[in-house]
């Protein structure tokens, strides 16, 4: 009886279950499924450092050439102050990385994580799609920032969509009628996250307040600034940011990046997959103005001091967030769960974090972990010339 009544419920079960995927498909919420399996089947509450080993990628190759990353004669021989190893445990740090004067100083993996590991960049990839802009520009494949949107994507609408430029894409000035949520699984972040057609997505919103005039943080924007450099440069941004970027940076292993779907567009906002010693590689790449680590000029310089300085709010420039330690300017890229590149030019330092937490400051926009990172890091590191 007992056994008869089980099969039953377990036979209404999986009916229900066939019937919420089918109002999911019929309704445009499949991309619920996908989410559901790769965050909470996996063990997760929500997009994870690690999902790119479920997520459909393509590869950023790199090449034979592989820059050196030498260790300073004090490398790891300085111990982290209590303060920075309490808030790298509290945030399941699972790398910690400190370059100085070009060579690393410390370089900690924790929780199974090695220096073969790839991680999520999450939103570390805006910065990095805006680089790869500049430099389609800097090869003459787009005019210039102030080129207009619709130029690459003609189905842009609004009020505003005329006015739209990729500047605004960037500094997150765009005004679009979007609605940043990390939580909500029926947030319009989730759908371009899950779903399987990130243009699909973006068709669907408006340009509806004038562009350049307000600050507001949406994924969006640098989704479609990732667009138009496609579209600009006539092949993936993959294959761009390997042959422009990532070959050159001399790094060690190639990276992936997330797509929509099989053989699909990357996901430009977010999802840059590779191991923390090629995040340091960028970061040089910042700190010295620009240049790789064999001194060739890969990003304008200029254009580096303009994008990491502030530009309508004292937190955020051209996709790259600022700060300031003991009187230090610093400027970083910043990914969701705390994945940060932290560049300190006065001191030469580069901060690579990766993890599964973060720890927010209510009083400020910077996370209270990122300014404990280059707080204690310059206490350590930045105060002598060695």
């Amino acid at each position: 009886m007992v056994f008869k009544w089980l099969i039953r419920f377990l036979a209404y079960l999986g009916g229900m279950l066939m019937l919420l995927i089918a109002l999911a498909y019929i309704t445009g919420y499949s991309y619920l499924i996908k989410g559901v399996r790769l965050s909470y089947l996996s063990g997760h509450k929500s997009a994870n450092i690690y999902d790119g080993n479920d997520f459909d990628t393509r590869k950023v190759a790199n090449s034979n050439y592989v820059s050196a990353l030498p260790q300073s004669y004090r490398f790891n021989k300085v111990p982290l102050s209590q303060a920075l190893v309490n808030m790298l445990q509290k945030t399941q740090t699972t790398s910690f990385l400190v370059y100085k004067n070009d060579s690393l100083v410390s370089e900690f993996y924790y929780l199974g994580h090695n220096d073969t590991t790839k991680s999520n960049s999450f939103s570390m990839a805006k910065s990095i799609t805006t680089l790869l802009v500049q430099q389609a520009i800097q090869s003459g494949k787009i005019p210039g920032w102030d080129t207009k949107v619709n130029t690459y994507l003609p189905w842009i609408k609004g009020t505003y969509a005329n006015e739209l430029t990729l500047h605004h894409l960037s500094t997150m000035t765009a005004g679009l009628d979007w609605n940043e949520s990390y939580v909500n699984p029926l947030s319009i972040t989730a759908r371009l996250y899950y779903g399987d057609d990130v243009v699909k997505t973006l068709q669907k919103v408006s340009v509806v307040n004038k562009p350049g005039q307000n600050y507001i943080y949406q994924s969006g924007a640098t989704q479609l600034l990732g667009l138009c450099l496609s579209k600009a440069v006539g092949m993936s941004v993959s294959e761009f940011a390997s042959a422009q970027l990532w070959q050159q940076l001399g790094a060690e292993m190639p990276a992936t990046w997330h797509t929509d779907h099989e053989a699909g567009n990357e996901l430009t906002y977010c999802c840059f997959n590779a191991i923390s010693r090629d995040y340091v590689r960028l970061g040089a790449l910042l700190l010295h103005h620009g240049k790789s680590l064999k001194n060739e000029q890969l990003v304008d310089s200029s254009f580096i001091a303009l994008a990491t300085q502030k530009n309508k709010v004292a937190w955020y420039g051209k996709s790259f967030w600022v700060g300031k330690s003991a009187g230090q300017d610093w400027f970083m890229m910043h990914g969701t769960q705390g994945q940060f590149i932290i560049v300190i030019p006065k001191s030469q330092l580069v901060i690579v974090r990766t993890g599964h937490k973060t720890e927010k400051d209510p009083k400020s926009k910077i996370p209270a972990c990122a300014q404990l990172y280059a707080d204690e890091t310059v206490q350590l590191f930045g105060l002598s010339s060695k």
